[in-house]
């Protein structure tokens, strides 16, 4: 006889999917939580000899990995809907820098539980975050019990949190302090994009980078104009720019990547460069078509994210799914590029990869205790023949009935279990009410 193994927690399921390196899926499903971690999954069967402290029976549902969001601005909810139909650029320097240079800590932190709430329901679970008045933002995902790779946007101009580029960065290190150990929380280093940057800045970012050992994080080949921009000031494109400064490597992750050439595929999958897809934003912004059909034939992996609230107009990432594959098809006119498979896993194993925590996104014996669970008798869901393939063509997000990090449950059925959930919607009238006050 086995003896009775102690676990924290057990949930069952009709089916996992587990996105491990065989992409295993197990129907009569169990996961056994210990201590934030995943003690063991496989078949009920297989656990029958696991004693837990709490026992959650899903019926009718698919276990998962959470998914991933590599690339947000989670506070910037309160531009939701603010200046669309716009291109970046006068988007960016019309509505969205002025207002931006009067936010508040409390903006900021208001508008991330707002985006943090969005996404918990939605099944995101972790996310790669840039933006000002950071500390702000990991208040707010601290409270959320999502976890966050963040960065305080670094310019060459003054910011909200700070006045020049260096004081910028001894901010990076104090919030890096603040949340060194934490086990939900990291930082990254943050510069914005080649424009609003100096090469100075930028090399004082890749060398506190490497100093901290954290993971730099930047826009990059967003648009041709911001080629065009880099040609005029520097003499170079963006990625040859960036190769110039010493900033091309397997600890970069570079957001966009939409204006490149071959030659320059070749170079970032030379290097291990990590780049995150930005589908939607793109396609609303006008920006192009990343070559991300290019870079995976190349064996690379991107992440896949959101951008912001105020250029998607959306953080749930199944949305970003179903855009990525449905984009691809059209734009290559070949319906089997980026099948559903390969976007499942740029929203789950590449967008791990791509924040440098690489356990994320999968669901495996010894790793964290990061799931969904998603209702399996929605109308959208039938008849199930392909598990995959309903998850980036069919579903919505709002099947989700459990979202959990760390062995914590976030969501569960309607409840939101770390968030007052009524009580930010009430409070969020601050944030349209900020945004009219502010009016340019």
């Amino acid at each position: 006889m086995r003896p009775a193994l102690p676990c924290d927690l057990l949930v069952t399921a009709d089916v996992m999917l587990t996105q491990d390196d065989e992409r295993r899926v197990v129907d009569d499903a169990a996961v056994a939580v210990t201590a934030g971690r995943i003690a063991a999954l496989g078949s009920r069967g297989q656990l029958s000899g696991f004693i837990p402290a709490q026992t959650l029976h899903l019926g009718r549902a698919l276990l998962m990995p959470g998914l991933i969001n590599a690339h947000t601005h989670v506070a910037m909810t309160f531009f939701r809907g603010l200046a669309d139909d716009l291109p970046l650029m006068q988007w960016l320097m019309q509505y969205i820098f002025p207002r931006e240079k009067r936010l508040t800590a409390d903006i900021v932190e208001l508008g991330a539980l707002l985006g943090c709430a969005e996404m918990i329901r939605t099944g995101t679970t972790a996310f790669l975050d840039m933006y000002l008045i950071e500390d702000a933002v990991t208040s707010a995902v601290d409270a959320s019990g999502l976890r966050c790779v963040a960065g305080e946007g670094i310019f060459a101009f003054p910011s909200p949190a700070y006045g020049t580029a260096e004081e910028g960065l001894a901010l990076v290190e104090a919030q890096t302090r603040r949340w060194q150990g934490h086990s939900r929380i990291r930082t990254a280093i943050t510069p914005h994009t080649v424009f609003t940057t100096t090469p100075r800045i930028l090399e004082d970012c890749r060398d506190l980078a490497r100093k901290l050992g954290l993971p730099l994080h930047m826009h990059l080949a967003e648009t041709p104009e911001e080629t065009d921009t880099c040609l005029a000031t520097h003499g170079k494109r963006p990625l040859a720019y960036c190769r110039e400064l010493d900033l091309i490597g397997p600890d970069v992750t570079f957001a966009h990547v939409v204006d490149v050439t071959e030659e320059e595929l070749d170079m970032l999958a030379a290097n291990g460069v990590r780049v995150v897809h930005n589908p939607k934003s793109n396609m609303k912004l006008a920006s192009g078509v990343a070559p991300v059909a290019g870079m995976v034939a190349r064996g690379m992996l991107p992440g896949l994210g959101t951008d912001g609230a105020a250029s998607n107009n959306s953080l749930n990432m199944f949305g970003e799914m179903s855009a990525c594959a449905l984009l691809h098809k059209v734009y290559s006119r070949d319906p089997t590029v980026l099948p559903a498979r390969t976007v499942l896993d740029l929203a789950t194993r590449g967008g791990a990869a791509s924040m440098g925590w690489p356990e994320l996104g999968r669901l495996i014996t010894g790793g964290p205790a990061d799931m969904l669970a998603l209702d399996l008798c929605s109308p959208n869901f039938q008849p199930l023949h392909d598990l995959t393939s309903h998850l980036v063509y069919a579903a919505s997000g709002y099947e989700l009935r459990l979202s959990m990090v760390e062995g914590n449950i976030l969501y569960h059925d309607g409840r939101w279990m770390t968030l007052d959930y009524p009580l930010l919607l009430s409070e969020t009238r601050k944030l349209k009410q900020w945004v009219q006050d502010n009016a340019l």
